[in-house]
């Protein structure tokens, strides 16, 4: 694994209250092409490869549609794989399994009732890059965000009354516990510590402040498991994943947003700590 210290100390510090980005994804990527081992682009491939997975639920729904720039593949790529997967029951072998296998589900069961092809690619992204990335924190990363996606929706299923296994994904102990249990915070709470956490974030009614403090919790995370190596690759997919995030708010009321986040990641930093599971040891 290389050491990122020029790349990193040239880089702006960021936070969740800016409102303007001066440095962008495909900026910092250019640099990462002619900077990065192989290895480390191996580790970094992870970031890339969801935007990737996004854009392919995109042209299954639409050929025509807009895509995310972010992605690693090229639109000749995009066509090849998934016109690949459509005439052969064979994973295309130049690209993750679970893209082709995705594509042929989708050719089945996007006329049924209850499929949410978003959803469920996510879940596939999820779930190859916690098997296979070679690096412990960037899994751990991918692992809470599956966490997090799993908790939220069994809350908002329960209060809707909706059967809470029909929209949970996977089965480890994480699902296991919700399912398992009908308590008011699914007995998560003793064994995650961002449990009380994510309760307060399900009863939020504004979803916009919703999404914010999700947002904001993952930018704590990330910050807490690189401050102590700001150079690694580790930090640099942190702060590949937390330019996304400001990517994502940009078109947001600018002085709303500012002060709704910094309210939040002062409450976070009062009420909340890091899942032990998730510190590096």
């Amino acid at each position: 694994m290389g050491n990122f210290y020029c790349l990193m100390a040239g880089l702006p510090d960021i936070t969740l209250n800016d409102t303007t980005q001066s440095v962008s994804i495909p900026e910092l990527r250019e640099e990462l092409d002619r900077l990065a081992s192989d290895s480390d682009k191996k580790v970094l491939s992870y970031f890339f490869m969801q935007k990737d997975s996004a854009n392919i639920v995109k042209l299954l729904k639409n050929p025509d549609a807009e895509i995310d720039a972010d992605g690693d593949l090229t639109m000749e790529q995009y066509a090849d794989l998934i016109a690949s997967a459509r005439e052969t029951d064979r994973n295309v072998g130049q690209y993750p399994a679970f893209m082709s296998e995705f594509i042929r589900n989708y050719e089945q069961n996007m006329e049924t009732e209850g499929y949410f092809p978003e959803d469920e690619m996510l879940y596939s992204f999820y779930k190859y890059a916690i098997e296979t990335c070679p690096d412990k924190l960037v899994k751990q990363w991918y692992k809470l965000n599956l966490d997090i996606a799993n908790i939220l929706t069994a809350f908002l299923a329960r209060k809707n009354g909706w059967n809470i296994a029909d929209f949970i994904k996977g089965d480890d102990e994480v699902t296991e516990t919700i399912l398992a249990n009908n308590t008011k915070d699914f007995n998560l709470s003793g064994e995650k510590d961002y449990a009380d956490e994510l309760m307060k974030i399900v009863e939020c009614e504004d979803p916009v402040e919703k999404e914010k403090r999700i947002d904001a919790f993952k930018w704590l995370w990330l910050e807490n498991q690189t401050f102590a190596d700001n150079f690694s690759v580790e930090a640099v997919f942190a702060y590949l994943c937390k330019l996304d995030m400001l990517t994502r708010w940009d078109k947001l009321d600018v002085e709303k947003g500012q002060e709704t986040f910094r309210q939040i990641i002062e409450n976070l930093r009062g009420e909340a700590r890091v899942p032990d599971e998730f510190i590096r040891k």
